[in-house]
């Protein structure tokens, strides 16, 4: 069996898949790649199935050495790649011999690079997924120097293709599309055309559970809380300070503070690749 040597992981690395679904009532979040697009095209590329796992790698510094000969792809922010000291290309088919040096480099834009391994990462699952759930400290830990991390057994079809054209991934600037609601009702008007007027940034406190935003502070129409309701991804909650937080992947899945809108799920995506210092416009879901 084939095996990923972890020699370093950068800022942060886990493994991924495409989450745990139908535990929400245990609450037990669905977790999964921040980016799904990129997560599902690693896959393609090395012909597995969309659910086998890759690793995530947040703002670039995974180094991995092949035990045993691989086929992989690297996808999302583009960031520099190096096989044994050479230069390699994202979104393409590549086959490390044994013993052979993966690198990637700090992304030039956006935030989060896929690591696919034809066979997938085949860690144990937890629940049936093999996501690392960073915000309930679910699945597979957070790989760390040293590790070896085995690869599945290669599915039966092959790799179709040599490179993928892909669109930008990760902007100086990013519109979301958003619809209002369920607790619209607990804000202003004016912090209605705020959220739709006006530039937030993306700070640096945030992560797979959600990014936090500075921006306008978003006034309330009414005092009190709520009791905790369901939360979803790309949920639009307020704390007190009015400064929204955006849910991702490792949201909770409930919450008190309310939500005064929620982000499209088909732009989740480049939410999740929006790096501290990038620019957010919401505009309306239509």
């Amino acid at each position: 069996m084939s095996r990923l040597e972890i020699l370093a992981t950068g800022p942060m690395t886990t493994v991924q898949d495409i989450g745990r679904r139908g535990h929400a009532a245990l609450g037990v979040g669905r977790s999964g790649a921040a980016d799904p697009r990129s997560h599902a095209l690693a896959n393609r590329l090395v012909a597995n199935p969309v659910g086998a796992a890759t690793l995530e790698v947040t703002l670039g510094g995974l180094r991995v050495r092949a035990r045993g000969p691989v086929t992989v792809a690297v996808t999302g922010a583009p960031t520099p790649v190096r096989v044994d000291g050479r230069g390699a290309a994202l979104d393409e088919v590549l086959h490390l011999a044994d013993g052979a040096e993966l690198s990637l480099g700090t992304p030039a834009r956006g935030l989060r690079t896929y690591l696919a391994v034809r066979g997938g990462v085949d860690v144990p699952p937890v629940l049936r997924s093999r996501s690392t759930d960073v915000l309930a400290g679910l699945g597979p830990a957070v790989p760390g120097p040293g590790d070896l991390l085995p690869v599945g057994p290669a599915p039966a079809a092959l790799p179709n293709l040599d490179h993928a054209p892909t669109a930008p991934v990760g902007a100086d600037e990013v519109t979301l599309r958003v619809r209002f609601g369920p607790r619209d009702d607990w804000f202003t008007e004016d912090a209605h055309r705020a959220l739709l007027s006006s530039p937030y940034e993306v700070t640096s406190r945030s992560d797979r559970v959600g990014a936090r935003l500075s921006g306008p502070a978003l006034e309330r129409a009414r005092e009190g809380e709520l009791p905790s309701e369901g939360m979803v991804p790309g949920s639009l909650q307020i704390p007190p300070d009015g400064e929204p937080v955006l849910f991702l992947a490792d949201h909770p899945v409930t919450g008190g503070y309310p939500v005064i809108a929620v982000v499209c799920s088909d732009d989740l995506p480049d939410a999740a690749q929006a790096r501290p210092g990038t620019r957010i416009r919401f505009v309306p879901w239509r």
